[in-house]
């Protein structure tokens, strides 16, 4: 398997070198909006420390991003009124991977409403930046 690259775009995310929609922030994870959403808040869920993806990451930073990735589940049903919430993961170009620093895709979805395809409509600044301050809030409690 390859090395993980520190120059991953998530990465540069993490270090604050590209912007980003931010929804939550721990000692160990971070989540933002994904820029081209498959559906309304949908949430990208990373570990702070680099991880590729499921097959190399620390499996107390799993856990804790999969803990992370629950809160904003439950977040985004209330944020969206959704009915359910679709939650993936890729790993490796074979499984889907694109970015390679491990990340939980969190959708929240409503009935009947399917998933616009992927990386397929850039959603405008205004609306992520909206989104991402009622998911916070939630967050916050």
């Amino acid at each position: 398997m390859p090395n993980y690259d520190p120059n991953n775009i998530f990465a540069k995310i993490l270090r604050g070198e590209l912007p980003c929609h931010k929804v939550y922030e721990d000692d160990h994870a971070f989540a933002f909006l994904d820029i081209m959403p498959r559906a309304s808040g949908h949430t990208l869920v990373l570990p702070k420390a680099p991880a590729r993806n499921l097959l190399d990451v620390d499996p107390a930073d799993l856990a804790h991003v999969m803990q992370a990735a629950q809160k904003i589940a439950k977040a985004g049903m209330k944020v969206f009124n959704a009915d359910g919430v679709t939650v993936q993961q890729f790993n490796e170009s074979a499984g889907g991977q694109v970015v390679f620093h491990l990340h939980v895709h969190v959708i929240p979805r409503k009935q009947g409403v399917p998933l616009k395809p992927p990386a397929s409509v850039k959603e405008e600044a205004s609306v992520l930046s909206d989104q991402a301050l009622k998911l916070a809030a939630v967050l916050r409690g």
